[in-house]
């Protein structure tokens, strides 16, 4: 039996790495990310997120992400699904539709097609989509860390627009969750979504 893929998306400081760690634990699935959980995608990732990096368009910002994809599908998301285990990603291709899509203006048509080649044709079988308030963002976020970070207040406002819109357009597949409520009660609406969407 195939294992299920799950994603969490969200903007800068919604909590998707704490969720997806406690989604994992409790489904005893893979836990993994992007960009860098590969030995490729650690370097790509270096690259792509050094505030003091190199100056990346958006296209090759948005060819970066697709590689760091194709290695973690290749490595370690699909052999886990393969062998029937699930798998909880922190990010996959909504990331790269909201903040390359939507954030950097490439067009979303675009951006999907590079990440449907870079997946082979892989897609998650639910998105989990966390939302908090700009208050609750700034509260938990310090200096920005990373350069996707330190963009301008209007890049931020166009990848949580991204989001919402990719979130409306696909209710079968996206499910939002509040995230301004304290961790033990967000971790019980994700898994809920979970075992409403998937029965897992």
């Amino acid at each position: 039996m195939t294992g299920r893929l799950i994603a969490f998306e969200g903007g800068e400081a919604v909590g998707k790495s704490t969720q997806a760690r406690l989604l994992a634990e409790h489904l005893g699935a893979q836990l993994t990310f992007e960009p860098g959980a590969t030995e490729l995608g650690a370097r790509i990732r270096s690259l792509v997120l050094d505030a003091t990096g190199l100056a990346l368009s958006a296209r090759a910002e948005a060819l970066m992400m697709a590689a760091d994809r194709a290695q973690h599908v290749a490595q370690v998301i699909r052999p886990a699904l393969d062998a029937g285990m699930h798998v909880v990603t922190d990010r996959f291709i909504g990331s790269s539709l909201a903040y390359q899509g939507f954030g950097r203006s490439l067009g979303v048509d675009e951006v999907l097609s590079l990440s449907n080649f870079a997946t082979g044709g892989l897609r998650s079988d639910l998105v989990v989509l966390l939302e908090v308030s700009d208050v609750v963002a700034r509260s938990r976020q310090e200096a920005p860390g990373d350069r996707i970070e330190a963009e301008a207040a209007e890049f931020h406002r166009r990848v949580f627009e991204g989001y919402r819109t990719l979130a409306e357009q696909n209710p079968d597949q996206w499910v939002v969750i509040d995230g301004n409520r304290p961790i033990d009660m967000v971790a019980a609406a994700v898994y809920t979504a979970v075992q409403e969407r998937l029965g897992v």
